[in-house]
């Protein structure tokens, strides 16, 4: 992924084969479950041809951009990774995120308390950005200071790996 704006609704993906950059709309996007895609995500697209050059007809697959550590999250930095690959998937909405300041919270449904979201929680999971009022999915530790995401994916992502 070059780059998605989700304030402007588009983006655009590098090409494998070297050819000209792939647009990405906000739709196509939203069809696959998320409402943003984190730069230097792979993604994978069904690519229609038309007379303004290509198109992103369907997202088919996302990965995150790999990082390195050093995420600045020490709570997470202690968990073991199979304990937090075994946490359930939470229905939460996003209450704000503000990505100049690189964090924003979620309340998960049936809870007052907030759930804090890092910058580089946030890009880890392939996204760019949150909106208020967002449906998403959290996967969420206690940490020192409260409740902090260490996983963000789309609304319906728990339904999507239940299915058979």
């Amino acid at each position: 992924m070059k780059w998605f704006d989700p304030g402007k609704g588009f983006g655009f993906i590098v090409a494998d084969d070297g050819g000209p950059d792939i647009l990405l709309h906000a739709n196509v996007l939203r069809a696959f479950g998320q409402n943003s895609v984190a730069e230097n995500s792979a993604i994978e697209v069904e690519v229609q041809a038309t007379a303004r050059g290509r198109l992103a007809a369907k997202v088919t697959q996302l990965e995150p951009p790999a990082t390195g550590s050093g995420s600045g999250l020490d709570d997470i930095a202690r968990v073991r990774p199979e304990v937090l690959a075994a946490l359930p998937l939470l229905p939460a909405r996003v209450k704000w995120f503000d990505r100049g300041k690189g964090f924003g919270f979620a309340n998960v449904f049936g809870r007052a308390d907030d759930v804090f979201i890092h910058i580089d929680v946030l890009r880890r999971s392939g996204f760019a950005d949150l909106q208020p009022g967002e449906a998403i999915s959290l996967k969420v530790i206690e940490g020192r200071r409260g409740r902090l995401a260490t996983l963000v994916a789309a609304w319906d992502a728990a339904l999507r790996t239940e299915a058979p």
